[in-house]
């Protein structure tokens, strides 16, 4: 199981965390979300199949990209 943390500064809300914690949480081998608003994070574990490049792609595409 891997873990990552990455900086989100486009976390404002909390409908910003359902939808990164929605959307991420759904890709195959994701098997835990937490976005934090607080500190503008989202840690994440995961397995394969599951991708660093695929969890970055995904949150770019639903308009939260990573600070990498």
């Amino acid at each position: 199981m891997e873990k990552i943390l990455f900086q989100v500064p486009a976390i404002h809300c909390m409908h910003c965390i359902h939808t990164i914690e929605m959307e991420v949480g759904e890709i195959p081998g994701v098997k835990h979300v937490e976005a934090d608003q607080l500190e503008k994070t989202v840690l994440i574990e995961y397995e394969p199949p599951a991708t660093q490049e695929k969890i970055i792609d995904v949150l770019r595409s639903i308009n939260y990209p990573p600070d990498i």
